[in-house]
């Protein structure tokens, strides 16, 4: 059974994302409907993937029959509105991370995933890579004895980029980029929540985060420090370290294509797209599109890889990051 999936958006990533499916074997994922705000948009698209059906609204396409999952691919403040649109409409959907601006409205769209009964998942896709998937053997294995440190960092010069730095449209180191390091940490420690949480940053006259340090505290005294700024280039790594060794995560620690256990690399490459991408390593997309699949085909209605619980967590781990440096959204006071 293939996937018949309609892209929500019609930008960037919705691009990379189009382009990753297309790399997956056709009897088993399909592209089928694009939406965009505007026909003209999604036609465009969808003459460049050869996609049937193009929508200049995305109520049109939340009626298509032929969509069984919905790619939502537009900026964070928009997703509560098409999470709950297409959910209501009992479609499967994937969105893109993060899930939403805050914990109150990440639990609006879990509630309204588990009243329609369908599948819904936080695209996480760092977690689907098979760097990820060995980084997860490893821990269960206690390869590296008790974890006892992680730190991830991600950093980026993006201030040039208005939905980077726009409170309006959700900018913020966090959100866009320290949410991978966050998920990172969540991911080592299994989804455990850390005894504290502490955070330091600075904001821009925007009143977003431009840089944060967080530092979860785990019992046993076991830490995961994380860094995201989006005024200038980090090394952006990732490092596992326990008592009986250690892994590292190569740049681009969102994407890896490399680890590094005990000073021994391991290349996992990713296929190479058929058309240019916005986003470095991109057709990795496919391995969360992939997932989404297998846990159709199984009659689930969310992932274990990247649970609820995961995107309830990792949200509340962000608004209490905000909460201590000072940065609120409209959505907040809601």
């Amino acid at each position: 059974m293939a996937a018949r999936w309609g892209i929500c958006s019609a930008g960037k990533i919705s691009h990379d994302f189009t382009v990753a499916l297309k790399s997956l074997p056709e009897e088993d994922h399909q592209v089928v409907a694009v939406a965009a705000r505007h026909l003209e948009d999604a036609q465009e698209f969808a003459e460049k993937h050869s996609i049937p059906h193009a929508y200049g609204s995305y109520e049109e396409m939340s009626a298509d029959p032929d969509v069984d999952v919905v790619y939502i691919g537009s900026i964070h403040p928009q997703h509560l509105r098409l999470c709950l649109l297409f959910l209501n409409a009992r479609k499967n959907v994937l969105c893109e991370k993060p899930l939403a601006m805050n914990s109150r409205e990440v639990q609006e769209i879990l509630a309204c995933a588990g009243a329609n009964r369908v599948f819904l998942m936080e695209g996480a896709w760092t977690r689907f890579f098979p760097a990820s998937l060995e980084i997860k053997r490893l821990l269960a294995q206690g390869e590296l004895g008790e974890v006892k440190m992680v730190r991830a960092e991600f950093g980026a010069p993006l201030l040039g980029i208005p939905r980077a730095v726009e409170k309006d449209l959700g900018g913020g180191a966090l959100l866009d980029i320290g949410i991978y390091c966050l998920q990172f940490a969540c991911m080592v420690y299994n989804g455990e929540k850390p005894e504290s949480v502490q955070v330091t940053g600075g904001r821009l006259e925007t009143g977003v985060d431009e840089c944060m340090v967080v530092t979860l505290r785990y019992s046993r005294n076991r830490l995961a420090v994380c860094m995201c700024t989006n005024a200038v280039q980090l090394p952006n790594e990732a490092v596992i370290s326990g008592t009986k060794g250690s892994i590292r995560v190569p740049a681009p620690m969102w994407s890896p294509t490399s680890l590094i256990v005990n000073g021994k690399e391991t290349q996992y490459p990713v296929p190479e797209p058929y058309l240019p991408l916005n986003f470095v390593n991109s057709t990795g997309l496919r391995y969360e599109a992939e997932e989404v699949r297998q846990c159709l085909l199984k009659g689930l209605k969310e992932s274990p890889g990247m649970s609820h619980a995961d995107s309830l967590l990792l949200a509340e781990l962000e608004d209490e990051a905000r909460r201590q440096v000072g940065v609120v959204y409209n959505q907040d006071r809601q």
